[in-house]
């Protein structure tokens, strides 16, 4: 894949334009709407808004994103968490970059289809026949096409996928020819080229500055361009922008000089510009093509939460979940519970804002630090490759301005209903800190010790035939990177809590690296046929099916006659019969023996509670449940000292 990243073809190209340009490509639903909002159309605020769109576009979208960021690809993949694998391990601390900018970007997830479809929808009121439809039909309609949306989700896209491409190909040329068509309606349009119109603007217009809260939607689907690089390829998005980037001018342009043809008029947030350049007998049609496009950007984003999510899984920042795996198509993947969390963010949305206009007014505060956060991210990156300094300081100077610009115009936003979005965010925020943090408070209990003293005693339980068999085979998963070392639970497990006699002890470990679809393993023989490791290497975005893959070891080493896993009893022996294998999986509970900080306290509390929730670890290492056998033990983070406990003679 990394080889053909810059390969340019037709059938990438329209693959391109299906997934990936959905948010940012219905954009003009409802970018020049809420620009106008109920403000008298003057030149200043028509071509400044234009030049404002033009700048941003051409400063946020296409130089730091298609030109810039999509350089910093991990093994031909995108997105935030890829960009955070390239850089953690010269920096841990950015991981909290990656958690903020990984939550406000799931939190965007939940307003972009409703405010899209409602924008859509809402286009009928510009036919006659549908004047007079009222706002609870249209918030029936939304909701009704939402509802199906997400129920299609565990399916999969692969049938209907296969039209996303034409379809946005169909979107994107409408823009076009509308905006054209309209671009002669005042010439004067074209002077938005000239950033002078946005400076002007921004300062000297009435509340200028906070236009750039509404300018902000045209470039909300910037951060969909880096995360989906993995299936398009850096070539075909570079190319296919060109052609976006194109029709969303002309459209603007369009809307722009059609408005010009109003001056001094109040338009009213009621009136959507975009429907306004469409002649009366393709309005219906146009309708059809934005819901359709809407629909395609809401299942594009959907997709993008369930890959951020699972990648956050791998890289230890997120509870487990199900996955299910609809199709074979490569990255395609379905989360229920979190699927069903976008499901109920959504339609609270739609229930709860009604209108686009109100849900503009809280859109686009929390992409905004996700940005952000891209932003500290790619300047650490370009840290790490040894670009000069100069170049690293004057792109975080450009684009610290340009962002936090944008983030505090947004700010407004909070009052009227951004306050949702960043509460969600806060939310997702909150998760992988728990889990995050909880995971280096555990680190302190975890005790290893060297495996190498104990394979004596291993060798005698494993030939003493005075204790009862446990299994042929047990397998024990093992935390600890280093290969000489084992944690000390497991050799209390083993010969401690009720000695478990083998024929074979497995100790497999799993290694979750930075490249995001690496797929290898070795094995360490410590004593031939009676004790041996497996290490797994698996990347962030593979999904951890070891019961398959240990399956698949075991067969190759004995197709290499590296092990003998006949029954070693003598009816089954004689008759080559394969030995039993069970896997032990430790799990821990927060022992009442612990002094712990009120903070970690809290933390550790919510870690059980995210744990009692979310997907159980034989489940999570994708292990056949009828081979496992869970052992629960205590965690003793920090252990209660100062109880005083005092002797006292018997007298009796």
């Amino acid at each position: 894949m990394v080889k053909n990243l810059n390969k340019v073809s037709f059938a990438g190209l329209i693959i391109a334009l299906g997934i990936i340009y959905g948010d940012i490509g219905t954009s003009p639903l409802y970018v020049f709407k809420a620009i106008i909002g109920n403000n008298p159309v003057s030149d200043l605020l028509v071509i400044g808004g234009v030049s404002c769109i033009f700048w941003t576009l051409t400063l946020q979208t296409t130089i730091k994103y298609v030109i810039l960021t999509l350089k910093a690809d991990n093994k031909g993949e995108g997105g935030i968490f890829s960009l955070y694998a390239l850089v953690r391990r010269h920096a841990k601390w950015t991981v909290i970059f990656c958690m903020i900018g990984g939550a406000a970007l799931l939190a965007d997830g939940i307003i972009t289809p409703p405010i899209t479809v409602t924008s859509a929808i809402e286009g009928l009121r510009t036919l006659n026949v549908f004047a007079d439809l009222s706002q609870i039909t249209i918030v029936k309609i939304v909701l009704g096409i939402i509802i199906v949306l997400f129920v299609m989700q565990q399916f999969g896209t692969k049938s209907i996928g296969k039209l996303f491409g034409p379809i946005m190909i169909i979107w994107f040329a409408m823009l076009g020819v509308l905006g054209l068509s309209h671009v002669t309606d005042d010439w004067s349009i074209f002077k938005a080229f000239s950033p002078h119109y946005a400076i002007e603007l921004l300062t000297t217009y009435p509340k200028g500055f906070l236009i750039l809260g509404a300018v902000f939607l045209c470039t909300t689907g910037a951060e969909a361009l880096y995360s989906d690089l993995g299936h398009c390829g850096r070539g075909n998005i570079r190319v296919s922008w060109v052609f976006v980037k194109t029709c969303l001018l002309l459209n603007y342009l369009g809307q722009g000089a059609w408005l010009l043809t109003h001056r001094g008029e109040v338009i009213g947030s009621d009136t959507n510009p975009f429907f306004q350049i469409m002649p009366g007998w393709f309005v219906i049609y146009g309708v059809v093509i934005a819901t359709m496009a809407s629909v395609i950007a809401s299942q594009a984003l959907i997709s993008g939460s369930f890959t951020l999510i699972s990648e956050a899984m791998r890289l230890n920042l997120w509870p487990k979940l199900k996955i299910n795996y609809p199709t074979e198509m490569r990255g395609q993947l379905y989360i229920p519970g979190i699927n069903l969390m976008l499901f109920v963010g959504c339609v609270a949305i739609v229930l709860i804002f009604q209108e686009s206009g109100r849900m503009e007014a809280a859109y686009g505060l929390s992409i905004t630090i996700c940005m952000l956060m891209t932003s500290c991210l790619f300047a650490f990156y370009m840290y790490t490759r040894r670009v000069r300094l100069i170049w690293i300081w004057l792109y975080l100077v450009v684009y610290f301005v340009v962002e936090f610009s944008f983030l505090f115009a947004n700010l407004v936003k909070f009052m009227h209903g951004g306050y949702v979005t960043v509460v969600v965010a806060g939310a997702l925020f909150l998760v992988m800190m728990v889990w995050f943090r909880s995971r280096k408070i555990k680190n302190r209990y975890v005790e290893f010790v060297k495996l190498e003293d104990y394979l004596p005693i291993l060798q005698e339980l494993s030939n003493d035939t005075t204790i009862p068999k446990y299994a042929t085979h047990l397998v024990y998963m093992s935390s600890a990177d280093n290969p000489k070392e084992i944690e000390h639970k497991v050799i209390y497990s083993i010969l401690n809590k009720k000695p478990k006699r083998a024929d074979l002890y497995w100790f497999v470990h799993v290694d979750v690296v930075d490249e995001p679809y690496l797929c290898e393993y070795s094995v360490q023989t410590i004593i031939p046929n009676e004790v041996i490791r497996v290490e797994f290497r698996l990347g962030f975005r593979v999904e951890q099916r070891i019961n398959l893959m240990f399956r698949m070891v075991v067969e190759d080493m004995v197709r290499n006659k590296e092990v003998n896993i006949v029954s070693r009893y003598e009816s089954l022996s004689k008759n080559n019969v394969m030995g039993d294998f069970q896997f032990i999986v430790m799990e821990k509970f927060l022992s009442h023996d612990n002094d712990l900080p009120l903070y970690e306290r809290l933390i550790m509390r919510a870690y059980f509670f995210l744990k009692k929730i979310s997907l159980s670890e034989e489940r999570g290492f994708g292990l056949d449940s009828s081979y496992v056998t869970i052992e629960k033990y205590p965690l003793v983070v920090a252990p209660v000292t100062n109880v005083q406990l005092k002797r006292v003679r018997n007298n009796i």
